[in-house]
């Protein structure tokens, strides 16, 4: 009798803890009936900041992005005139898209909104000071990349760059159609990143009244990536006007930054702030200091899959 007892108690504790664990499944609802039942419908885990930083830093990452870059220019003006300030305001979309599974194109437009010039006043004496303040010359950059399933962890990229005479003003353009190379190489690893990116234009257009131009702008990249979306590393741009002469050919930069990309809602942003003091640079019109900041808010896709597939494209917001 009493074994009985013992077998009817066992039976009834689990019947009990099955109908309990069945109660509790139902009370938390479809969604973790969903889970226990199919993991893998689960929603893809969001990246972390540190991957995104290393995206966003990726001058041939996959990420769509724009990028707000204010630049205060410290600049001699000219003999007897001094320095002021040269403020301009770069607004640069980043738009990956993939032509194959191994390539992609990556288009860089760089419109500069305004900037804000200082030049000597005319018919002044003693010299002044006056200002212009109007929209910059446009620049189109496409590069061909290939895809981490062929580079690997290198950074390669070449193609055309192309500068337009978008300029409101005289003094805040060159006034010149401009064409030439541009290339990128480099490396990411899981710390850092290295590497650089050039373009050079030549004119081949525009208004006679101006000197024609051949430039180069050299961006050397190196950051250091650290916990929670942190990073630090190089700023700064080297410039090169090959049509000047001696001392007054190269604008090279010491600088560094401190960045760091959080989430405002569900939307990442990259913020940063920089700080470059030129050596070199020309007597007359070259930037000595620069304090620069950076908003780079992410973007979402709104081309997905590959040119060469047409059945993967997905255009828009949903997926």
């Amino acid at each position: 009798m009493h074994q009985h007892f013992l077998r009817s108690g066992h039976r009834f504790r689990s019947r009990f803890t099955r109908w309990l664990a069945l109660a509790a499944l139902l009370a938390c609802g479809p969604a973790a009936a969903q889970d226990a039942s199919a993991p893998s419908g689960a929603p893809e885990e969001q990246p972390s900041l540190t991957d995104i930083n290393q995206k966003l830093t990726n001058p041939v990452s996959d990420l769509w992005s724009i990028t707000f870059q204010q630049n205060n220019y410290r600049v001699g003006v000219g003999p007897g005139i001094g320095e002021h300030w040269n403020s301009n305001l770069n607004f640069q979309p980043v738009l990956p898209i993939a032509l194959t599974d191994d390539w992609n194109l990556i288009t860089r437009p760089v419109m500069t909104l305004f900037n804000s010039v200082p030049r000597p006043e005319s018919g002044s004496l003693p010299p002044g000071v006056d200002r212009t303040t109007a929209f910059g010359d446009t620049v189109l950059l496409e590069l061909l990349s290939p895809s981490p399933k062929l580079a690997g962890n290198w950074l390669l990229g070449a193609g055309p760059t192309f500068l337009f005479p978008s300029a409101g003003s005289r003094w805040t353009g060159q006034g010149k159609w401009q064409v030439g190379p541009s290339t990128v190489v480099g490396y990411l690893s899981e710390k850092w990143i290295a590497g650089a990116f050039v373009q050079q234009w030549f004119s081949f257009a525009g208004s006679n009244s101006r000197s024609g131009v051949s430039q180069m702008n050299l961006q050397p990249i190196a950051s250091w990536f650290l916990p929670d979306g942190w990073s630090i590393g190089y700023s700064g741009n080297i410039l090169a006007n090959w049509k000047e002469d001696g001392d007054d050919v190269f604008t090279v930069p010491i600088g560094v930054f401190v960045a760091k990309v959080l989430r405002l809602g569900k939307l990442p942003v990259r913020l940063a702030l920089g700080g470059q003091y030129m050596p070199i640079r020309p007597d007359v019109g070259g930037q000595k200091w620069n304090i620069q900041v950076v908003v780079a808010p992410v973007l979402p896709k709104l081309i997905r899959g590959n040119l060469a597939e047409p059945h993967t494209l997905e255009f828009g917001l949903g997926r």
